[in-house]
């Protein structure tokens, strides 16, 4: 049989249906509602929570072909993509899981099953590996045994240690021991030994591993038996199919073959498998990179300078510069619709989102030609001042400031000084690095205790009955639990703050970009406020309280209400971010997606995909169409359904979330339909009026809409009018006559400038030349005025100096400017003194008064520096340091 990639696919997940287990479509490899991981990495992190006790499902046992992203992070195999045969920074991965049904025996059956009877791959090639065992884990000798019994050689049975054969989660959770399934792939049997098996090479390769989730780590170390043990495996698409087609690499797969093909087209390269030719590790780099970089946005992730956008950023740039090295270079956007057409039957939200990937991936490749274009003159200057300065490498603080700055990705620079024989300090640039990502990290607005503290009160207190979708105020209930300083308390006393679980509740916890609800809870002898809600875990409801009067204890019959507007202004927005996201589909194309959303009381905001800024008059026509729908007073319905018929019913799912079995689906009449558990109005009608306050860019292909409903969009306009009405009245015209007085006023403003500037050059100009206000002097034969002209800056500046270098004829002039408290020196040399005294020498020895630096080169050079006060220093400075150099 000719395995294809596909049949390979198959036949992993019709085994294990025909063993009982749910197959599950993949997850996105943006993991929702997991802040702990960049990507998904692994088939086992969409059941992470049925693994953890936080979830259960209407199944016990599930088969998946995960995608999944190494890129970034822990898992990071980003250097390593089209240097090796196996390393990518997507795949897929298979896998079969169990939730406390079978363990070990009906694991281990499987997996020999399928890979000797299904895929028929010789038992002489088989090896399997399992946990050796150490001082605090016995050795796993049920799962050798185990082996054995299913039919193989004792000698092929190998242990290893905890690096090879053991798993964990976490510093605390499940962990285990684990099994591996390696196959000798070579044409030399003499080779297929055990020395070899997570040895060197690529021969004997792992194709299979299998997680036996034990025990329960704590946070002291201590290993306790799981009631329910579970089973994790994960065996690699790309791999398994590479061993059934009997290729070398993963790059020769079947799957690979179509993007090889159109690269050498496109590049004018033969792909001949080298792993040293510079054009064929591009060729791979690419084939990678496309995959990658196209299902990242599809499910979207946008190029951005931090998170997961700069992770994909990185991708779609190492890419470019590779896609550089060929004959005729190969952009990932001419590869897109070769891997929609290879992949999209499997995962078709590819083909749904092809335009989206085609105008994200080209926007970010015109962006960093841009990029590449003034980098290269950045990074030479850089290059140019360590040379002058007799140093061997780029200061990190400089590589850093190049790269956040300008944009110009740490390889890059590395690459461009190592041409050149110049170091970058990459040590001191990974501590600026990390400098930044502490300022850039936002407090956390609930700080949380452990998760094992929500844990134990949820296994207790069950699910958070949540009542606030229709009764919100004066909700009797109780507090169940309270936790402050990291552990749950018996009493919340007056002036603390700390968390506070309540049954049943009225307040909404943060999610689906509605933010976490706050209000009032009272009790007998007091009451507290509280200022968010959140789930941390599963979905437990917990509310962050300041008490303001009295002592709140554990137990107490309490009354808790959310403000009536505020609820009322919430549905209004989130209903209202619905018909928007609707709008925009209809009106802008299928290519728009939810980017990100948030829903407040007093506005709503909606990112969305998107490559250019609207006009005037379609924001005008977006607004029309979400009015329309709010004066059509259609009914809006929330409805709780199976997840496959809500698929099928056209319901929507909103970005980055988490959704069970079980959906509620909110729909405006026939016309918008989405996934959603937040707060909605009953009919339309209830917003009142829609209002676009803002929309900008976010990041490259993404834009963010912000808007305004009801009372608050009511203000809005009333605020514009009195505004537009006071500018009227100052102006003294109609409001039809605004745009065109204000634009004739722009006009005669940038006339006065353009005069005012002309008539400071003629004051800078006027007596130079050896007039007393602006003396030439002569030091150590060479001509030198040095002049001071404030509020001239840029071009200006450079045109006046040029103006009295012609003027002196032969010398330096040395200009210096003051503007809001920053000062500009530059300097001008006329080529018959450039030997004797160089612009951008003398720059360096002048600039650090005004605490600068500067550069440029031998007849023209400039510099900024922070302390205007000290340019007159500055500019007196400047004879000395002629004559030195002169001089010597």
């Amino acid at each position: 049989m000719i395995w294809t990639t596909k049949d390979v696919r198959e036949a992993f997940l019709g085994y294990f249906e025909s063993k009982g287990h749910r197959r599950v479509a993949s997850s996105s490899l943006v993991p929702a509602g997991d802040p702990t991981l960049l990507f998904t990495n692994a088939g086992m992190n969409q059941f992470k929570d049925c693994f953890l006790g936080r979830e259960k499902r209407d199944y016990t046992r599930a088969t998946t072909s995960q995608k999944c992203v190494r890129a970034g992070g822990k898992h990071n195999d980003l250097e390593n993509v089209g240097r090796t045969a196996r390393h990518h920074t997507f795949f897929e991965m298979l896998g079969n899981f169990s939730f406390g049904d079978y363990f070990k025996k009906d694991a281990i059956h499987y997996a020999w099953e399928l890979v000797t009877n299904v895929y028929g791959l010789g038992v002489e090639r088989l090896w399997f590996s399992v946990y050796e065992g150490d001082e605090n884990v016995p050795a796993d000798e049920e799962a050798a045994r185990l082996w054995i019994e299913a039919g193989a050689d004792p000698s092929r049975v190998l242990r290893f240690g905890r690096k090879d054969n053991f798993w964990q989660m976490g510093d605390t959770g499940p962990c285990g021991p684990c099994s591996e399934i390696h196959y000798f792939r070579g044409s030399d049997m003499s080779k297929n030994v055990a020395s070899l098996v997570n040895g060197e090479g690529d021969d004997t390769m792992e194709i299979w591993n299998l997680v036996f989730m034990q025990y329960e780590r704590d946070a002291n170390g201590v290993l306790t038996p799981l009631p329910a043990p579970s089973v994790d495996t994960g065996a690699g698409l790309e791999r398994i199919a590479g061993v059934l087609q009997k290729v070398d690499s993963n790059y020769d797969i079947d799957l690979f073959q179509s993007i090889v093909r159109r690269i050498e087209a496109l590049g004018r390269h033969k792909y001949a498998g080298s792993w040293t030719d510079d054009m064929d590790v591009a060729v791979r780099v690419l084939c990678d990179h496309a995959r990658s970089a196209s299902f990242l946005i599809a499910d979207g992730v946008i190029p951005s300078n931090e998170g997961r956008g700069y992770v994909l950023r990185r991708i779609i740039r190492r890419a470019i510069r590779f896609g550089r090295k060929f004959p005729e270079p190969v952009l990932l956007t001419s590869l897109v619709d070769t891997v929609v057409d290879a992949m999209g039957e499997a995962y078709p939200e590819l083909e749904t989102r092809r335009r989206v990937v085609h105008e994200t991936l080209g926007s970010e490749e015109d962006r960093f030609g841009k990029t590449l274009s003034t980098g290269a003159e950045r990074v030479g200057q850089a290059i140019d001042d360590v040379r002058k300065r007799g140093e061997r490498a780029i200061d990190g603080s400089e590589v850093f400031r190049l790269y956040d700055t300008y944009g110009i990705p740490i390889d890059l620079i590395a690459e461009m000084a190592e041409e050149e024989g110049v170091a970058i300090d990459r040590e001191g640039f990974e501590q600026q690095m990390g400098e930044a990502r502490k300022r850039a990290k936002a407090a956390s607005k609930f700080q949380a205790a452990d998760v094992a503290v929500y844990q134990k009160i949820a296994e207790r207190s069950g699910k958070s009955q949540f009542v606030g979708y229709e009764n919100y105020t004066s909700v009797q209930g109780k507090a169940v639990a309270l936790v402050a300083n990291g552990a749950e308390q018996h009493e919340l006393v007056h002036g603390t703050e700390g968390e506070v679980v309540l049954s049943p509740t009225p307040f909404y916890a943060e999610s689906g970009g509605q933010i976490g609800d706050g209000g009032r809870i009272e009790w007998k002898g007091g009451h507290a406020e509280v200022v968010d809600t959140v789930k941390p875990f599963g979905d437990l409801v917990v509310s962050r309280v300041r008490v303001i009067e009295g002592t709140l204890k554990s137990g107490d019959a309490v009354e808790a209400s959310v403000p009536v507007q505020t609820r009322l202004d919430t549905t209004a927005n989130h209903t209202a971010t619905h018909l928007l996201h609707k709008a925009l589909k209809d009106y802008l194309g299928e290519t728009v997606s939810q980017a990100g959303s948030l829903v407040a009381p007093d506005r709503l905001r909606f990112d969305y995909t998107f490559t250019r800024p609207l006009e005037e008059d379609e924001l005008r026509d977006l607004e029309r169409i979400v009015n329309e729908k709010i004066r059509e007073n259609l009914g809006v319905t929330k409805q709780v359904m199976g997840i496959d018929e809500a698929k099928k019913s056209g319901a929507v799912a909103m970005f980055g979330e988490k959704y069970g079995e079980e959906v509620r689906v909110v729909a405006a009449g026939d016309w918008s339909r989405e996934f959603c558990g937040g707060c909605h109005v009953n009919r339309t009608g209830d917003i009142g009026v829609f209002k676009i306050t803002s929309d900008r860019s976010l990041a490259a292909g993404v834009r963010r809409m912000e808007a305004v409903t009801g009372r608050l969009a009511i203000e809005y306009l009333q605020h514009v009018d009195h505004a537009t009405k006071q500018v009227q009245a100052q102006l003294n015209v109609g409001i039809e006559e605004l745009p065109a007085t204000v634009a004739s006023l722009q006009e005669k403003q940038r006339q006065l400038e353009k005069e005012i500037k002309t008539l400071k050059l003629k004051v800078a100009t006027a007596g130079s030349g050896g007039a007393a206000e602006d003396p030439v002097i002569e030091v150590s034969g060479v001509r030198l005025m040095t002049k001071r002209a404030d509020d001239i800056a840029g071009g200006d500046l450079r045109n006046l100096a040029d103006t009295l270098r012609g003027k002196i004829k032969s010398g330096v002039v040395v200009l210096g400017s003051a503007a809001d408290g920053k000062a500009t020196i530059l300097i001008a040399v006329t080529p018959d003194v450039m030997g004797k005294v160089a612009a951008n020498k003398l720059i360096n020895h002048i600039a650090p008064i005004v605490g600068g630096k500067g550069g440029g080169k031998p007849d023209l050079a400039q510099a900024g520096g922070k302390d205007a006060d000290k340019l007159d220093d500055a500019l007196g400075a400047a004879a000395g340091a002629v004559r030195e150099m002169v001089e010597g």
